[in-house]
């Protein structure tokens, strides 16, 4: 796990509100479990990650999970860059079943899910994956990734210019009819 994130995790369970923009894959709160373990053995193949690590990652994607089905779960609102959803991860029924799971994802009452368009072009405020968590008491802190490590930050002087660009990104990303419309033809073999 990289730096700053198993602390991040014990905040992400928390919270009250989690806000994710992830680029190139589906993040770790929506990933189905085989899409999940393809991701952690192309680590495993890349020689990145041990076998033992990739079954940690793949336990630990399931046990983030299980914070959006708590009693009180968080509102997630969840913008995903094109290429999370065209990159072809695993085989095809890997794939459509990842696909699915992201539509019932948008189906449920405390989501949110839309889709960031290649054509956004340089209206995209992040080059990199994002979280913005509330926590109950209302503060708020960022996590943000390079490949190399993680960086919590709790500072509002940081957190608050990240909020608002996360902001300006669902306003120009699509809404979530029209995100699932592409989810939808994806699966149905339609560009």
């Amino acid at each position: 796990m990289l730096e700053g994130f198993p602390e991040y995790i014990g905040h992400e369970r928390q919270a009250a509100e989690i806000r994710l923009y992830e680029v190139g894959v589906v993040p770790g709160l929506l990933q189905t479990p085989n899409y999940a373990r393809v991701l952690a053995e192309s680590a495993v193949k890349r020689g990145a990650i041990t076998p033992d690590q990739a079954e940690e990652r793949v336990t630990l994607v399931a046990e983030r999970q299980a914070s959006l089905i708590r009693e009180s779960p968080p509102l997630v609102l969840v913008v995903l860059d094109e290429s999370c959803i065209r990159r072809p991860i695993g085989n095809a029924d890997t794939m459509d079943t990842q696909l699915a799971r992201l539509v019932e994802f948008a189906e449920l009452p405390n989501t949110v899910l839309q889709v960031a368009p290649f054509d956004m072009g340089d209206r995209r405020p992040f080059d990199l994956p994002i979280t913005v968590l509330t926590l109950p008491d209302r503060s708020l802190m960022s996590y943000a990734e390079s490949a190399q490590r993680g960086h919590l930050e709790r500072e509002s002087t940081f957190v608050l210019p990240t909020l608002t660009a996360y902001h300006q990104l669902q306003a120009e990303a699509l809404p979530q009819a029209a995100s699932v419309v592409m989810i939808e033809q994806l699966r149905k073999g339609t560009p």
